[in-house]
């Protein structure tokens, strides 16, 4: 589908699956080192052991058994996200803060202690990694930028670095909708905003079928809008692919409101929709 559309669209440079694989990922990223990317916990480590802005780990949670006990301890925090270490794709993420009479919420609205037991016990069994076992991962939420608020206030957004060798090829802000629950993954119903990286602006939003010049849920146009940090994102994701042993990486970024940018994740087969989202293939970028 995605070489069909550029057939019509755009054919310049565009990669499919298989090209990617060949091509992109069996080449740069050694199979034993994949790990390092899948497993959200050893990412973190990566990252905390380099001194790269990212968002702080509160708990690893990889036994049952102890859930009861790290969940006492983190109760002296207002806000904080719990997520499977080898998820994928936005799965298993959960957003807590707590409301002004001190009870936890997940989306508005109000969870029980046990309501988050069984969220992280699903997280354990693997619910949300299709393995057997996972561990949960529970961390710091970030306060996103106001810069995000003027295209859409909902969620946390993040932008996404393609980057082969240390190099940056490509770049989108995902962007979450009304209609995806908090999620920026395209795949979820976000929404996609092209980056001119040259000069650090949005171009046009895809919405997985369209494109137009503002966020489905806002008039406010972006194309053209410059993105705070930019220049300085553009060096954090340079930084944060010389400490992974892995050449091809999707490395997602969100700025915080008082941190400035930060590490979300990095991923060893990043998704090829952010080359329908920039209307420009990626093997062009190599040129």
């Amino acid at each position: 589908m995605l070489r069909n559309i550029f057939q019509v669209n755009n054919p310049k440079g565009v990669i499919g699956l298989n090209r990617r694989n060949i091509e992109f990922i069996y080449p740069h990223n050694q199979r034993k080192h994949y790990i390092l990317a899948d497993d959200k916990v050893k990412s973190k480590m990566i990252l905390h052991e380099n001194n790269i802005a990212c968002a702080r780990t509160y708990a690893v949670i990889d036994r049952i058994s102890q859930i009861k006990s790290k969940w006492l301890e983190l109760q002296n925090q207002q806000s904080l996200v719990i997520k499977p270490a080898r998820g994928c794709g936005g799965e298993g993420i959960k957003i807590l803060k707590k409301g002004k009479e001190g009870q936890w919420q997940s989306s508005g609205r109000n969870i029980t202690d046990n309501q988050i037991f069984q969220h992280i016990t699903s997280i354990i069994s693997g619910l949300f990694s299709m393995a057997s076992n996972d561990v949960c991962l529970i961390e710091e939420c970030i306060v996103p930028h106001p810069f995000f608020a003027e295209i859409y206030d909902e969620g946390v957004p993040d932008f996404r670095i393609i980057t082969l060798k240390g190099k940056p090829l490509m770049a989108m802000l995902r962007m979450p909708t009304s209609k995806s629950d908090g999620k920026a993954n395209l795949h979820q119903k976000g929404v996609g905003i092209g980056v001119n990286m040259k000069y650090g602006t949005l171009t046009q939003v895809y919405d997985g079928k369209n494109y137009s010049n503002h966020h489905p849920d806002n008039t406010a146009q972006v194309n053209g809008k410059k993105i705070p940090y930019w220049f300085t994102m553009v060096q954090l994701a340079k930084k944060t692919a010389k400490v992974f042993p892995l050449e091809y990486l999707g490395i997602d970024l969100v700025i915080d409101k008082v941190k400035g940018p930060q590490i979300m994740e990095v991923n060893v087969r990043p998704g090829l929709g952010i080359q329908l989202v920039n209307k420009c293939g990626l093997q062009s970028t190599l040129s």
